[in-house]
C-alpha cells in the first residue's frame, strides 16, 4: 500500500470535525475499525432486519478508548503536560498508558484493588505507567484522581476530559461512512457513560454537516449489577461480570441520559446471564471474542426486540457497539467454558474421540450476508 493511502489515526481522517490543538497527533493509527454484518446472530435474536458489529477491540490496545486517548494526549501535549493521570476499571488504564507512552510522558492510574481484569493490568504494566490499586470501587478511585488534578499539574484523561469525547465521536462517524447512513438504532454498553454521549456527539456533528439525513435511536445497556441511569439513582456498591461496566457513579451521567432522551432511545438493564450468554453467542455465530461489557450491547439488543422496544422490521439497521476485545479479560472465559478435553499422544485413542465428533452436523450456515453500502469519502 501506498504511503499516501495508510490509514494514519482519526485525527488524521476526521480534523475538520474535532476540536484538538493543531499539532502532530499523539496517535497508534487507531481508528478504522471493522463493521462486521451479523446475520447468524440477527436470526438467532429474532430480528429479520440487518444487524452490524462495531468491532472496536480491533483499535491498538483492544478497546475505543483509544480513540478518546489520542485526542486527550494531543491536547495534554500542545498544553505542555508532563503527565497524565485516570481511575480505570482497565480499559482507560491500558489506553492512557500506551499513549502516555508514545508521547513520551509519565502515566499514573489508579484502579479497583482485585476488580480489575488481569488482561487489561498485564497491558498497563507493561506499558510502563504507574498502577495504583485502590483500596475501593472505581468510583472511589475516580474521586481520588479528581482530587489530585485540583492539585497538582497533571492531565486528567478520564472521560470527563472534553478531549475524549472529541476522539470518541469518530466511531460514529465511521458508521454512517461505512453504512452510507446512520443506523435506525445504535446498542452500546454503558459504564462511565462518556462513549454514549461521545456517538451521539457524533451523530449530531454529522448530521449538521449533512452527512446524514436522519439521527438514530440509541439503547444504553448497563448490567443489572451496575445500572444507575436505569435504576435512576447511583449504586454505592455495583457488581458484574462485565468489568467494563461496572461503575456506580457515571462521571457522564446527565449527558447521556440527556443523549438517549433526545434521541428518542431508552437505557436497559440485562442480567450477567444474559450477558454471557451474549457473549458466547458473538464467538459462536459470528466468529468475535469480545469481553463480556462488550456482549452486554447484543443481551441489551435482544432484551429490547422481546420487549417490542425495537421492532421486528426487515428494513431496520441496527449496530451494536462491541467496546473491548476478548483477551481483555480471559478469567471469564476460562472460569465459563468447559475445560480442554485431554487426549493421549496415541492413534488409536485419538481417533475414538476423533471420530464421534466429525459425525456431528455442523450449524448451518446463514446463505447471505447482509452487503454493505459503499462508504462515503470522509
Amino acid at each position: 500500500m501506498a504511503e499516501g493511502s495508510m490509514w494514519r489515526g482519526i485525527i488524521h481522517a476526521y480534523r475538520p470535525f474535532l476540536r484538538v490543538a493543531p499539532i502532530d497527533p499523539i496517535t497508534l493509527h487507531e481508528g478504522n475499525t471493522p463493521l462486521v454484518p451479523a446475520p447468524r446472530l440477527a436470526q438467532a435474536i429474532g430480528f429479520p432486519g440487518s444487524l452490524y458489529l462495531k468491532y472496536e477491540g480491533l483499535n491498538p490496545t483492544g478497546s475505543f478508548k483509544d480513540r478518546g486517548m489520542t485526542t486527550a494526549l494531543t491536547q495534554a501535549v500542545a498544553e505542555g503536560a508532563r503527565a497524565v493521570i485516570c481511575a480505570s476499571t482497565g480499559n482507560t488504564a491500558a489506553s492512557a498508558a500506551a499513549y502516555a507512552a508514545r508521547a513520551g510522558l509519565r502515566a499514573i492510574v489508579l484502579v479497583p484493588a482485585g476488580k480489575i481484569a488481569l488482561g487489561k493490568l498485564a497491558a498497563a504494566m507493561a506499558y510502563g505507567a504507574t498502577v495504583l490499586a485502590v483500596e475501593g470501587n472505581f468510583d472511589a478511585a475516580l474521586a481520588l484522581v479528581r482530587r489530585a488534578v485540583e492539585v497538582y499539574p497533571i492531565a486528567l484523561v478520564n472521560s470527563l476530559n472534553p478531549y475524549r469525547l472529541e476522539g470518541q465521536q469518530t466511531a460514529a462517524f465511521e458508521i454512517c461512512d461505512q453504512l452510507g447512513r446512520a443506523p435506525d438504532w445504535l446498542a452500546i454498553p454503558v459504564g462511565n457513560a462518556g462513549n454514549i454521549t461521545a456517538y451521539w456527539k457524533g451523530f449530531c456533528a454529522y448530521h449538521q454537516a449533512g452527512r446524514i439525513a436522519a439521527l438514530p435511536h440509541l439503547l444504553g445497556v448497563q448490567a443489572e449489577g451496575a445500572a444507575p441511569l436505569v435504576r435512576g439513582h447511583p449504586i454505592d456498591q455495583p457488581e458484574t461480570v462485565a468489568t467494563a461496566i461496572r461503575i456506580g457513579r457515571p462521571a457522564r451521567g446527565p449527558e447521556a441520559a440527556q443523549a438517549v432522551r433526545e434521541s428518542g432511545g431508552r437505557f436497559l438493564a440485562v442480567p450477567d446471564e444474559e450477558i454471557l450468554e451474549a457473549w458466547r453467542m458473538l464467538a459462536a455465530l459470528e466468529g468475535l471474542f469480545v469481553e463480556p461489557a462488550s456482549a452486554a450491547a447484543v443481551a441489551g439488543l435482544r432484551r429490547a426486540l422481546a420487549e417490542g422496544l425495537i421492532p421486528r422490521r426487515e428494513e431496520l439497521q441496527v449496530v451494536a457497539v462491541l467496546t473491548g476485545h476478548g483477551l481483555k479479560d480471559p478469567e471469564i472465559a476460562m472460569r465459563v467454558l468447559p475445560v480442554p478435553v485431554q487426549v493421549p499422544a496415541d492413534w488409536e485413542a485419538f481417533r475414538r474421540i476423533l471420530e464421534p465428533l466429525l459425525e456431528r452436523p455442523p450449524e448451518p450456515r446463514a446463505e447471505t450476508e447482509a452487503p454493505l453500502p459503499r462508504p462515503s469519502v470522509p
